[in-house]
């Protein structure tokens, strides 16, 4: 029986994913050469690291933009892990740790959803209230509308849209008109199924989604 920890992701993205600490060193944040990539905005390239000293994994904070919480606790600098502690980053992602000899769960109970709009990623679908939007979207506006999703509400710049919409064009040669003209067409396709305004433009900003309940 492996008796390495895992931690488990319980909100964010990758929820239900299962990673095992194998390394003496293991970090963890939104950098392409982490242990574990959360494709959160609000995570930093580094934001914790965890390592194992004297029979006991110690987490780290590395000076995380928007910071790091314990079991709900804001913390900075670094502290032994026991089994069953919640690790979030950034209030966007949530790792649970379980320790060695700890029975693994099997399942998380879903996150209660508040808003009325939910995609699901792996399937590129959208339901709003409990109505699927079909056809589905295209490419280019799922990509806009997860990210804005992503965002939890905060504002989405037009060269983050650009970046993620077109990642191709490397930011060249996309107009303003083609993003607004992108943001419109994905305006209309939500439409069809609830004619609230979900998605804000912020002048001089860029767009936010607002999901509240309504």
């Amino acid at each position: 029986m492996d008796d390495r920890p895992v931690l488990i992701a319980s909100e964010g993205q990758l929820e239900g994913q299962r990673w095992t600490i194998d390394k003496e060193e293991f970090v963890v944040g939104r950098g392409s050469d982490c242990n574990i990539i959360l494709p959160e905005r609000q995570v930093s390239r580094h934001h914790v690291r965890i390592t194992h000293e004297d029979n006991s994994y110690i987490l780290h904070d590395l000076g995380s933009k928007n910071g790091t919480h314990l079991n709900g606790q804001p913390f900075t600098g670094s502290i032994k892990l026991n089994d069953g502690d919640q690790i979030q980053m950034a209030l966007s992602v949530k790792l649970v740790f379980v320790g060695t000899g700890a029975t693994l769960p099997l399942t998380f109970e879903p996150p209660t959803l508040e808003g009325n709009l939910i995609i699901d990623e792996s399937r590129r679908t959208v339901r709003i209230k409990n109505k699927d939007l079909t056809p589905p979207l295209s490419l280019a506006q799922f990509r806009l509308l997860q990210l804005l999703h992503n965002a939890d509400g905060a504002v989405v710049s037009r060269d983050d849209i650009v970046n993620t919409v077109w990642p191709e064009s490397e930011g060249i040669g996309v107009s303003e008109q083609a993003i607004d003209a992108l943001v419109r067409r994905l305006r209309d396709r939500l439409s069809e199924l609830d004619p609230y305004n979900y998605i804000v433009t912020v002048r001089g900003h860029g767009f936010r989604l607002d999901n509240k309940p309504h």
